[in-house]
């Protein structure tokens, strides 16, 4: 990413109105691949209990399917930033659509179990790039003034996209007249809900032919002429040009390339710090939020919700998502990164501890009793409000500030490995868990919560209004 330490002071943040609106459709449109990566990970809720009734599979094959997804995740997310180095942050947003269309296409009509297993992984990939390629790009084309709320629209964009699939499902679940196996346009319910994602993902693809190519990108490829012209269009027109091209050359090659090896050290195979790191995403998973966006659905049928009122319920969960993001967002900055981590857990640990309760309860006429139904469905908004507005935000904004410029980007790649590993791990034990004993499992998550108390009081440290060249 660009350096911002030597930015002009002209320009980057005397932008005119109009030049800014243009930054921001750049930006947007960018984070156009957050939105889908919110939406392919959202939008199975939807079809879990139409898969395990068509195919017959019980639950241990069902949270395979769900959760194989995230492997083509993680290698899309390891091979993103090169596949970008090498073709540019535009290819990258291209080769990611056509993935995220091929994967509605072929999800919405599977022939087998295998073959949408595999269209799973397809579309996972293009998860992995995006998470990568659309903060990267909006970080190398924003004013540095800009750079931080800019750099949101990803996250808010990804929440965006949870909610937006949540709705879509419901209301072709209510045009199928409450089945997930009903038919609608000459489908199974489920197998729409599946394919609807073809729309934003054209959407996209299209979006990526009318935003310009990463200045930084084109320097590092001999293009000065063309980068000129495109800082000149996201910075205004008050810049050295020849200087901030030069600027942004000698940052590219004052930069260290951390390898791997950089991370070893200490007692226990990694330097603490990546330890740290390491522990952090693992909790942002270990607490079971993303049986919130996978399972919901199945989660509230399970105890005698009808499918529709379950698919109303998965989409308010996803606007307390939002409303929480946005909290974030608005606090981050001025509360601190520790703080909001740990009202996020202390919260976390209250709403999960009432769900567990409310589902230790037998069933009767298999629903939960009233009162512990209510509680029940209150609480996991709870659970949800604290997430958002603390952990879901604060972890990446801790990954990306927290180590040493030296090994940052490796560290940061070992640190997000972590999480979609400890996220596949969440998912694809949820369902055979669940089936053992509900309340059980959310007692497992309450656990966790309470653990990332001590965990952050203990090693985390405040990176609040600290310069990354002061981590160490």
């Amino acid at each position: 990413m660009t350096s911002t330490s030597h930015a002009p002071a002209s320009g980057a943040g005397t932008a005119p109105p109009d030049h800014l609106g243009h930054v921001v459709l750049i930006a947007a449109a960018a984070a156009m691949g957050g939105f889908l990566f919110g939406y392919d990970s959202s939008v199975i809720n939807g079809a879990v209990e139409a898969i395990r009734d068509r195919y017959d599979v019980g639950s241990a094959v069902l949270a395979q399917v769900i959760a194989v997804a995230l492997i083509g995740c993680a290698i899309g997310a390891a091979t993103a930033g090169r596949i970008a180095d090498r073709i540019g942050r535009i290819r990258c947003m291209q080769i990611a659509a056509v993935l995220f269309t091929v994967s509605a296409v072929g999800s919405a009509l599977p022939f087998a179990l295998w073959d949408l297993a595999m269209w799973r992984v397809i579309g996972g990939f293009a998860i992995g790039m995006a998470s990568v390629i659309g903060p990267a790009y909006i970080a190398e084309v924003s004013p540095p003034a800009y750079r931080g709320r800019l750099g949101s629209f990803q996250q808010a964009a990804i929440v965006i996209g949870i909610a937006v699939s949540q709705l879509v499902n419901w209301g072709l679940l209510n045009a199928a007249g409450g089945d997930q196996r009903g038919e609608l346009m000459g489908l199974e319910a489920w197998q729409t809900m599946l394919g609807v994602m073809v729309v934003p993902a054209v959407l996209y693809g299209l979006l990526s032919f009318a935003i310009p190519e990463s200045p930084r990108f084109l320097i590092s490829v001999g293009k000065r002429e063309r980068a000129k012209r495109i800082l000149e269009e996201v910075e205004g027109r008050d810049v050295d040009f020849d200087a901030r091209v030069t600027e942004i050359e000698h940052a590219m090659h004052s930069e260290e390339k951390s390898s791997f090896k950089d991370l070893l050290g200490g007692s226990f195979f990694f330097k603490p710090i990546v330890w740290i790191g390491i522990g952090l995403s693992v909790f942002q998973q270990f607490v079971g939020i993303n049986v919130a966006f996978y399972y919901s659905s199945t989660l509230w049928q399970s105890v005698g919700v009808n499918p529709a009122e379950s698919f109303l319920y998965s989409f308010t969960t996803s606007i307390i998502n939002i409303i929480g993001t946005v909290i974030a967002m608005i606090f981050v900055d001025r509360v601190g990164r520790k703080p909001l981590a740990l009202i996020g857990s202390v919260g976390m640990v209250i709403g999960l501890g009432l769900e567990a309760w409310a589902f230790s309860f037998a069933l009767v006429d298999g629903k939960l009793p009233a009162t512990q139904g209510w509680v029940a469905l209150i609480a996991a908004h709870v659970f949800v409000l604290f997430f958002a507005l603390s952990w879901g935000v604060v972890v990446w904004v801790f990954l990306g500030e927290m180590f040493p410029n030296r090994i940052r980007a490796a560290a940061l790649g070992v640190a997000a490995s972590a999480q979609w590993i400890a996220n596949w791990a969440i998912t694809a034990s949820f369902p055979s868990l669940a089936d053992w004993n509900l309340s059980g499992t959310y007692v497992i998550y309450t656990v966790f919560a309470a653990l990332s108390i001590p965990f952050v009081l203990r090693y985390v440290k405040e990176t609040k209004g600290k310069a990354l060249e002061e981590m160490g």
